[in-house]
């Protein structure tokens, strides 16, 4: 009758907040932390509909898919939307943000995606985060497809709310995240009367009723399985390192590029400075079908063809959490090449001197 995922001891105030310290020991931050109890959209839309109101406008860069959801939160919520959006094979420039804040100097929310798993690029998040700092306005940044796989540094870029996901590099469970928040935030989230309360998504509930409360009562019980993985993956990555943990994820985005151009595919994002470590996307005419191939092929190979519009023309390469390895890397690159009906081994010993 016994099961080591059920019957557990309920999951302690203690516990849960120690939990939050090891997400704050991870991002390197100061602020406050609060873990929410659901995929990271229900904290990401919870800081939109904090920070934005009516008579508000907000500066919404759009570099991948997330960015039209966010825009549409921001108008749902009131404000204003400014939308800087950039192709999806690039990245945004700090200097585009800094014209885009002096051309409107009445923004004060910036959002902003860091890296974007669905397309595979990244944007510098450093310069960024100094021209909004310039400006005044208050940046949440989505990085949940960063976190674990390239520097996040929430505090010294500036981010006011930096919503992380345990799901991708972090290697751990979906149905729990985190935002760090600034003391600006929070201020900002008391002014705004239309700032959910009593609610899923409130975050200054969380603010007035365990932070302030000294950490001592949940406002609900927490999702325990979800707590315990997060917190075994914490536990992996100290155990690894933060430093080895990145490496691990820019050398397989290193390999895969390496490889994928010895089978001669292009890379979705030219540049490779642009290109995040967490998936890499390729150009690939009949992209869903070189994919529904490939997998037919090796079904775990870590691939997928691109969403929506870009199914046809762009195969994407996951190589984060436990894929970031040369064994992962190595599967994929091979089924894409008896997809292709190419000879896998220039691609494997391309991806293998480049893993370094």
């Amino acid at each position: 009758m016994t099961h080591p995922l059920l019957d557990l001891p309920p999951l302690t105030a203690e516990r849960f907040a120690s939990i939050e310290q090891g997400v704050a020991r991870l991002l390197g931050t100061r602020q406050d932390v609060v873990i929410t109890q659901g995929e990271a959209l229900l904290p990401l839309e919870g800081c939109i509909r904090s920070g934005a109101r009516p008579g508000s406008t907000a500066l919404n860069i759009v570099t991948g898919p997330y960015g039209t959801t966010f825009g549409n939160w921001l108008r749902d919520a009131g404000a204003r939307v400014v939308d800087l959006a950039v192709p999806f094979d690039t990245a945004v420039t700090g200097e585009q943000v800094a014209r885009a804040l002096a051309a409107h100097p009445e923004i004060d929310f910036v959002s902003l995606v860091h890296a974007e798993a669905a397309t595979g690029n990244t944007n510098p998040v450093a310069e960024i985060g100094e021209a909004v700092r310039a400006h005044g306005a208050l940046f949440m940044l989505d990085a949940v497809a960063s976190v674990g796989a390239e520097p996040l540094l929430p505090d010294a870029w500036g981010v006011d709310l930096c919503v992380i996901g345990a799901q991708k590099a972090m290697g751990g469970p979906a149905g729990v995240s985190a935002v760090s928040v600034s003391d600006r935030a929070w201020a900002r989230f008391a002014e705004n009367p239309a700032a959910p309360r009593r609610s899923y998504l409130s975050l200054l509930d969380w603010k007035e009723r365990w932070i302030d409360g000294g950490r001592k009562t949940l406002l609900h019980a927490p999702a325990q399985l979800e707590m315990l993985a997060l917190e075994a993956c914490l536990d992996r990555i100290a155990g690894e390192g933060l430093a080895g943990v990145l490496e691990r994820h820019a050398a397989a985005a290193r390999a895969t590029r390496a490889g994928a151009a010895a089978l001669g595919i292009a890379p979705w994002v030219g540049l490779t400075a642009q290109a995040a470590p967490v998936a890499t996307t390729l150009r690939v005419a009949d992209a869903s079908l070189v994919v529904a191939k490939a997998l037919a092929a090796d079904p775990a190979a870590p691939l997928a063809a691109g969403g929506g519009a870009l199914a046809q023309e762009m195969v994407r390469v996951n190589h984060y959490g436990p894929a970031a390895s040369p064994e992962a890397v190595g599967a994929a690159l091979g089924a894409l090449a008896r997809a292709l009906d190419a000879d896998p081994a220039a691609a494997l010993a391309a991806a293998s001197a480049a893993w370094g």
